[in-house]
């Protein structure tokens, strides 16, 4: 009978994998947990068994629940960061936020539960970059009003919510979308037909400056 080999230690490398690995892992099933439940409804125990994973790794790697979310929000502004450039027109802006729900339904999901979860700046680590990306916007708001292309009675800043509003009305809306429009919400063809819309809204209103 042969001589078993013994088990090599794996290399230095292979443990880097290992551990990628396992943070994927855990960060995709978060994010599905936590899109599906919110931030309080959501449960790590549910998160490990989606992942696949012990319980206690999650700890491990991320300190917890509070920890976890704040690395998927770290990931969502990533996210965002490539969406949207300092030079990407503002239609085309919220025609990339509107498609989010097409390519990344649960980040978009996480932002609505953000917004019904939220409890002042103090809980969203999100607050300060993301009123910086905005203010941005805004500024190119103020900017086509000031050459008579928008009503001076215009608020830029309201007119920005507006239209993240609109942006993310496939996720925070679908039963009002089915009943006015009589589609699947959440159907490719008319997520990428509300997209352009949504754009087309943007462009109409002189906010390109094309």
């Amino acid at each position: 009978m042969p001589t078993p080999k013994p088990r090599r230690s794996p290399k230095p490398q292979e443990r880097q994998r290992d551990a990628e690995r396992t943070r994927k892992l855990i960060l995709d099933a978060a994010a599905a947990e936590f899109a599906a439940h919110g931030y309080a409804g959501g449960r790590i125990a549910a998160i490990a068994a989606r992942a696949g994973v012990n319980q206690q790794l999650i700890s491990y790697y991320f300190d917890g629940k509070e920890g976890l979310y704040q690395a998927l929000s770290q990931e969502w502004r990533q996210r965002e960061s490539e969406l949207v450039t300092p030079d990407t027109p503002l239609p085309e802006q919220i025609r990339r936020y509107a498609l989010e729900a097409l390519s990344n339904p649960d980040g978009v999901r996480l932002m609505a539960w953000g917004g019904l979860e939220y409890a002042g700046p103090e809980s969203d680590p999100d607050h300060a970059p993301r009123s910086e990306r905005l203010q941005r916007a805004v500024d190119e708001i103020s900017d086509a009003q000031s050459v008579g292309r928008l009503p001076a009675e215009v608020d830029p800043a309201c007119l920005m919510v507006m239209l993240m509003a609109a942006a993310m009305a496939t996720t925070s809306i679908p039963h009002v979308i089915e009943g006015v429009c009589r589609v699947d919400p959440r159907s490719p063809e008319f997520l990428r037909h509300y997209a352009e819309q949504v754009a087309l809204v943007a462009r109409l209103l002189g906010l390109d400056p094309a």
